[in-house]
């Protein structure tokens, strides 16, 4: 039963890892990164160490996650757009997955040292007041670096938004002396655009005309 729970849950993450890659849009690949973050939450469970598969669920699948659709609401992002690829990447890409497998295979064969070493589930993770201890003292560095990371990160979205946003067309209301004029105007020299311009040229000689 317990093999059993691990396996399907280990393929239901595979599976949203490989959805996260091919969706185009990116919304949809937040949802399948949820999933991946869910099930990685349940095999920790299964493996023994219930605090990091709370924290799993709390931080990354809850509080990292709404951080992700935020930027990706704040960016506006569409759907990507389908190209042909790198063909350096993939000429690096796909030996390196084949090698990097292949020693993950190996190991997990028992043919070296760590493959053979066999523990007791829970044997290896200590109580939450030891992690806490660990995490706000001997590593609190390493954790107020990554949270200012992350704020730097964020603070780029923005600025890379609001560079990038067009800028928002001008619009004035019309005066309705002027709205007649016009619509007179093109009626017997042509479009409502070139009229515009006709009578933004004939302003602009009237004030010429003032200011000599």
């Amino acid at each position: 039963m317990h093999l059993g729970l691990f396996i399907a849950f280990a393929v239901i993450c595979v599976a949203g890892a490989i959805s996260l890659v091919a969706q185009r849009h990116p919304i949809n690949s937040a949802l399948s990164l949820i999933v991946v973050m869910g099930s990685l939450a349940v095999l920790y469970l299964l493996l023994g160490a219930e605090f990091v598969a709370a924290i799993q669920l709390i931080v990354y699948a809850g509080a990292i996650m709404v951080l992700f659709v935020f930027v990706i609401m704040l960016l506006n992002a569409g759907a990507e757009e389908r190209t042909r690829g790198s063909r350096v990447a993939m000429a690096l890409g796909v030996p390196g997955l084949i090698v990097v497998a292949g020693v993950l295979m190996y190991t997990l064969a028992g043919h070296t040292a760590a493959g053979q070493d066999q523990l007791a589930i829970g044997a290896t993770y200590g109580p939450p007041v030891a992690i806490g201890r660990s995490l706000f003292r001997e590593f609190l560095l390493p954790f107020e670096v990554t949270s200012i990371l992350i704020l730097i990160a964020i603070m780029g979205a923005v600025l890379l938004a609001r560079y990038h946003a067009a800028p928002a067309p001008e619009t004035r209301a019309i005066d309705p002396d002027e709205a007649g004029d016009l619509l007179q105007l093109a009626g017997t020299h042509g479009s409502a655009a070139g009229a515009r311009e006709r009578r933004r040229a004939e302003h602009r000689m009237r004030e010429r005309e003032v200011t000599r």
